[in-house]
């Protein structure tokens, strides 16, 4: 395992009133945290336990976390995963010496495949989060961020089934009972709060969010108490959130994380209500991402934060109609992207035309400093989302 860095964070810094670093677990073998609780898991295996291999299921991380501890142990390793996950994430498994199969659409889909082939074959299930060793491996993060942020008061954690988060607040709690711990999970994925207030784990009925590294529908049984005792709070971030986050990871820090990776970013960038103390570390869970999901993602950031504007405007068919458009966007400074010109609209007159443009912008500012031109120019304009 590697000891990953912390770098200092001064536009987080500056947003929030106290000193931010992030913790680039992103960096870490196999691009995330998951290493440190599968080797832990696995090399405590007996030799009879590990002569029958091990099996896994995972959205990716955990997916590469088992297959590379696996391999460096001398063992066989079987992953199940999502028929939707990313080619990267497959391929990188694969590469790191597991055998895989695409099985169902959910992580929870399949580990139900995952324990049958357990069941069947006698090799040792290693689940994502829920196992006391799995918990205790994630703790070293804790353990190694107190050593090189002593002054720490608040920690940040990417959460979904809570392996990291209790690992974490574990760690800290023994050696810093009065360091805030804080998980961070996507709306659309967010099992923890209703979990929490009911005192136990509760599934989600579904889930939607970019950030599939942090998509579980059950908290684990095993971390449940640990999250429940010794973590301050779980906050949740909007998809708009946390590709702002990446972006900005990107942009100002030179990271590459993925979505899950970049929620504890985004509930710095976005909550107002995370009553932070002392110096604060923001941990990037992980930096497995598609380069297709990037461009993707980098694209609804720079929408999110008002940096792309996307407008509908009829203008007159007659010479010159578009050019005198793009003119007043040339006039403001903004550099267009994208032009999409239709004469087939339903309500257009028999000399008008329907153009889509799309224009960067150098923020929310501009943006609007763009719409009051058009305005301002006679057109009639509605924004697209």
């Amino acid at each position: 395992m590697r000891r990953t860095p912390v770098v200092a964070s001064r536009i987080l810094s500056d947003l929030t009133g106290h000193e931010v670093r992030l913790k680039c677990e992103n960096l870490q073998r196999t691009g995330s945290f998951k290493p440190r609780g599968a080797y832990n898991r696995i090399s405590k295996l007996s030799k009879e336990q590990r002569a029958g291999g091990v099996v896994a299921a995972s959205a990716g991380n955990h997916a590469q976390g088992v297959a590379w501890a696996a391999t460096q142990l001398g063992i066989n390793s079987t992953v199940f995963m999502p028929t939707g996950v990313s080619l990267p994430k497959l391929v990188a498994t694969k590469a790191y010496g597991a055998t895989v199969n695409l099985v169902g659409q959910t992580v929870d889909e399949a580990l139900g495949h995952a324990r049958e082939f357990a069941e069947r074959t006698g090799a040792v299930l290693i689940h994502p989060f829920d196992h006391a060793d799995i918990v205790a491996g994630q703790a070293t993060l804790g353990t190694e961020l107190l050593g090189q942020m002593p002054d720490v008061g608040t920690v940040l954690v990417p959460t979904g089934g809570g392996g990291l988060l209790a690992g974490v607040a574990a760690a800290v709690h023994l050696q810093k009972p009065d360091v805030r711990v804080i998980g961070v999970q996507a709306e659309g994925a967010a099992a923890w709060p209703p979990s929490l207030a009911a005192g136990r784990p509760l599934a989600m009925s579904s889930m939607s969010t970019m950030a599939d590294g942090i998509a579980v529908g059950l908290p684990g049984s095993v971390p449940f108490e640990h999250v429940e005792s010794w973590v301050d709070d779980v906050v949740t971030v909007s998809e708009d959130a946390l590709s702002r986050a990446l972006l900005l990871c990107i942009e100002r820090a030179k990271l590459i994380v993925e979505p899950a990776g970049a929620a504890a970013v985004a509930a710095l960038m976005t909550r107002d209500d995370l009553h932070l103390q002392g110096s604060v570390c923001a941990v990037l869970s992980g930096g497995n991402i598609d380069p297709l999901l990037l461009t993707h993602v980098i694209t609804h950031g720079l929408r999110a934060a008002g940096r792309y504007l996307a407008v509908r405007v009829t203008v007159s068919d007659r010479p010159g109609g578009l050019l005198s458009l793009l003119g007043v966007v040339k006039t403001l400074g903004a550099s267009v992207v994208d032009v999409v010109h239709s004469r087939t609209g339903g309500q257009l007159g028999l000399e008008e035309v329907d153009v889509m443009l799309t224009v960067e912008t150098r923020g929310p500012s501009h943006r609007e400093d763009v719409l009051a031109a058009l305005g301002a120019s006679g057109y009639t304009v509605t924004v697209e989302s």
